[in-house]
């Protein structure tokens, strides 16, 4: 599925996430152990929201980051936005949130709207990543604070045939078990190992404007909170 690019990518990405839309909260909690819902605390709270601020959540799937923002900051005004509308209609299920439909690469919103913007598992499948953080970067006010929660690809080290045996094997069985969709979750290893490093993710948000760019990785390597502001 890797080897796709353009519309056709975007087009299969789309489907796939529709597909897998009913059991990707769990199949995340399963695939690190409960540790994504401590990553998305940690995201909001380097947003660095104060009262009444203006966060966008994109690419939010069933809105965990939105609620989690909505959590650590009650009064934040909080748009959920995503091209998949069956993952927002998963979401909607599970509290009040103000949803949007929208494409990463051209967003339906004004430029310095928000005070941030953050992304949990986004990043590796846009088909323009570049213009995805230019996009990011013009709808920010300034000294608007980005958050990218992601994959990143991992380097080799000691560990690396244990990380492939849990991406390449017990993922997809697990997924294909819960889902009844094995490609979608061959998809998630593939995708990791073609994604970019956290040095090289970092890289292009500085290229796109961000300044005082930095990351943490977790996971052995294989997840990254990057951060900066405009």
């Amino acid at each position: 599925m890797t080897h796709l690019s353009g519309q056709e990518r975007a087009r299969y990405v789309q489907s796939m996430f529709t597909r897998i839309a009913h059991r990707y909260d769990l199949m995340n909690r399963l695939m690190t152990g409960g540790q994504d819902l401590r990553w998305r605390k940690t995201v909001i709270q380097l947003a660095g929201l104060k009262p009444n601020a203006s966060l966008l959540d994109l690419g939010t799937g069933t809105g965990d980051l939105a609620r989690e923002a909505l959590i650590q900051n009650p009064q934040a005004r909080v748009t959920a936005a995503d091209f998949t509308l069956e993952m927002m209609r998963v979401g909607q299920n599970n509290g009040s949130l103000s949803w949007c439909a929208a494409d990463a690469l051209n967003l339906p919103f004004k430029d310095s709207t928000f005070d941030a913007v953050v992304s949990g598992f986004l990043m590796r499948n846009v088909i323009d990543l570049q213009r995805a953080l230019d996009e990011q970067h013009r709808l920010l006010k300034p000294g608007g604070r980005i958050v990218i929660l992601d994959t990143t690809r991992p380097k080799k080290n000691l560990l690396s045939p244990f990380i492939w045996i849990h991406m390449h094997v017990i993922i997809p069985i697990l997924g294909g078990l819960l889902s009844g969709f094995k490609d979608a979750y061959n998809y998630l290893p593939d995708s990791t190992e073609g994604f970019l490093t956290a040095e090289e993710l970092a890289s292009h948000m500085s290229t796109a404007g961000f300044k005082n760019v930095n990351f943490k990785q977790l996971m052995f390597g294989t997840i990254a909170i990057h951060h900066g502001e405009k």
